[in-house]
């Protein structure tokens, strides 16, 4: 532990901030350089674990006080419910349904193997061994595995939901982050090498994967349809919509959570008292309502890329809070998750052979839940460019589920752990 008087070189957050930009401009000009020498080192280094880790290499060394900076509370507050909103505006669930039922099948199986697997993997290890999954208050196992189920079902900004709905300690959250990019970035690699070999998985699947081709075909449509140069009124719309919204959940959220919690206190058991839950809810309902219109056309000049920036932004304030060398002081988490995403992964298999789904339709699907909208496209774009927008879809509707999806699996891993 840091001495109480010990005095962090940088404490205005304005200073801060612009060493987290910096960081996050260094990983993604570098992520798309060209040098081989970059290329190698991202094939083993994910761009969203240097996002966390370097960061909090801030903090370890003493360099900046999380604790002290204001910024993910401002992140949190007001950067997460518009980037919701950004995200889940482009969700066009006619083109999801066109891609045909399996598609949406598998994508379902993928979020409901991450809200099952949670309690199960919980059950399994405490059999083993209970200190495993113990602890009590904010440092109850429980209550860290509820920011993975909102990483794995939707993404970074679900994650940062749950991590203040049931808010566990930093030190849990550290572990918590750990775990998830590891496991999550193991079962990425899988995904990629399984792509070499997808005509022998889609022959173990006994699944007829022509349907892929006319996908392609309509996707690259969908997408030259879409694109256009962004103007500055148009960059101007999408802030106005995101921090608009962000601005209206605020407002409900502020009558709605004292109301429940003065008149309906046992709700408090399920987050209804806190005033986060609903500046998440609602923002994420604003979007998804905000699909059925034309402003959903805002997604060609760029609306989901505005919202994944203020995600990494997002990401880059929580990463100040992590410590990578937690892991090695509770394996045990580590072998939770292991399981977890094993059962995820068993699910989608038998579910998969059972409906005659193509192997594109499992790896988008499972991505579209663990990786969200930073992994999913690229994922997507692996078996053909054309294709990325499907993972962009599929992702979307994994933010749109992530919130209540990661709930609900933190409710019912909470009963497991009594």
């Amino acid at each position: 532990m840091e001495d109480e008087n010990f005095e962090p070189l940088f404490t205005n957050d304005a200073v801060i901030f612009g060493i987290l930009m910096t960081i996050l401009a260094i990983v993604f000009k570098t992520a798309a350089s060209q040098s081989p020498g970059w290329k190698k080192f991202y094939k083993v280094i994910p761009t969203i674990l240097l996002c966390y880790f370097l960061p909090s290499l801030l903090n370890t060394f003493g360099l900046v006080d999380a604790e002290e900076s204001r910024l993910y509370f401002v992140a949190s507050r007001y950067l997460l419910p518009a980037c919701l909103v950004l995200l889940t505006l482009s969700v066009d669930l006619k083109e999801i349904i066109r891609l045909g039922p399996k598609a949406l099948v598998m994508f379902l199986t993928a979020t409901v193997g991450v809200v099952i697997g949670g309690p199960l993997a919980i059950l399994m290890v405490s059999a083993i061994e209970p200190d495993f999954v113990g602890g009590i208050g904010p440092d109850a196992v429980w209550r860290g595995m509820t920011t993975i189920a909102g990483s794995w079902i939707g993404g970074g900004a679900n994650q940062a939901a749950m991590y203040e709905l049931f808010q566990p300690s930093d030190s849990l959250f550290s572990v918590s982050i750990t775990v998830d990019v590891i496991v999550a970035e193991l079962w990425m690699t899988a995904l990629l090498l399984g792509i070499g070999r997808a005509d022998d998985i889609d022959n173990f699947l006994k699944a007829d994967s022509s349907a892929i081709t006319t996908l392609k075909n309509k996707m690259e449509a969908y997408s030259l349809s879409i694109a256009k140069i962004p103007s500055v009124a148009d960059l101007m719309i999408i802030l106005a919509i995101g921090f608009g919204a962000t601005g209206f959940s605020h407002f409900i959220a502020d009558i709605v959570a004292p109301y429940i919690a003065e008149h309906a206190p046992y709700l408090k058991n399920f987050s209804l008292d806190a005033e986060f839950f609903w500046i998440v809810v609602i923002s994420t309902t604003i979007g998804v309502i905000f699909s059925f219109t034309k402003l959903r056309e805002l997604e060609g000049a760029g609306a989901s890329k505005i919202g994944t920036v203020f995600i990494f932004i997002l990401v880059a304030t929580i990463g100040m809070k992590m410590d990578v060398l937690a892991i090695l002081e509770n394996p045990g988490f580590f072998l939770v998750g292991l399981i977890w995403m094993i059962i995820h992964v068993l699910l989608l298999i038998i579910v998969a052979k059972a409906i005659k789904a193509p192997y594109f339709f499992l790896a988008v699907g499972s991505k579209a839940n663990i990786g969200g909208a930073a992994s999913a496209p690229v994922l997507a774009a692996a078996f053909h460019p054309a294709l990325a927008p499907v993972g962009v879809l599929l992702a979307v509707l994994g933010y749109a589920l992530g919130t209540y999806g990661a709930w609900l699996c933190g409710i019912l891993m909470q009963i497991v752990s009594k």
